[in-house]
């Protein structure tokens, strides 16, 4: 499906996604190349198989593929640094913050396209995430880096409105529903 195609389905009970989604991807001060990375980023991160790949399928239409290959390394990164960021934020204990993360972040110090970009990216991702740590540090790389906050917010409006196009996705059958989180087992006494 291509990204129009999806966006005609949604049904009525997501217009506003449906409206929305159109008007995110024309209306804003961002570059081409920030845009695009972004939605490419967003959707990844919404784990939406089908939109991702239509988002990826427009991003190459419209930039080079080393901004989709930079916003999927955002999106590969922000989900294990979300993650573990997330954790120190809400148990709040200062001996967590003492120990070094000692994981590999590389491509997020040396992008293939450039800084500020992939901070807007790994943005996009932390916010879908809700990760407030992330959401604040990359917030601030963007804007030392020369981004405007009118970009900041455009990119959390793509990413606002990717995240929902995903679950509206879902929902009609666009995108395969995700199990809930299952639980555990029963242990036999053979397992004990």
């Amino acid at each position: 499906m291509t990204l129009d195609q999806i966006r005609d389905a949604l049904p009525e009970l997501a217009r506003d996604t449906k409206l929305n989604l159109q008007a995110v991807l024309t209306g804003t001060v961002l570059t081409p190349a920030q845009l695009w990375g972004v939605a490419v980023a967003s959707a990844a991160t919404a784990r939406a198989p089908v939109l991702r790949d239509a988002v990826i399928v427009a991003a190459r239409a419209q930039v080079e593929a080393t901004v989709v290959e930079d916003a999927l390394a955002a999106a590969s990164l922000m989900a294990m640094n979300n993650v573990f960021y997330r954790f120190r934020h809400q148990v709040g204990k200062d001996v967590y913050n003492t120990k070094p993360a000692r994981l590999r972040m590389n491509r997020l110090v040396a992008p293939k396209t450039n800084k500020p970009d992939f901070e807007l990216f790994s943005l996009a991702a932390s916010a879908i995430n809700g990760c407030e740590t992330c959401v604040r540090a990359h917030e601030h790389q963007i804007v030392a880096g020369g981004l405007s906050e009118e970009a900041v917010h455009d990119a959390v409006r793509i990413a606002a409105t990717i995240h929902a196009a995903a679950l509206s996705s879902e929902l009609i059958g666009i995108e395969p529903a995700r199990p809930a989180a299952a639980a555990r087992p029963a242990r036999t006494e053979e397992a004990k």
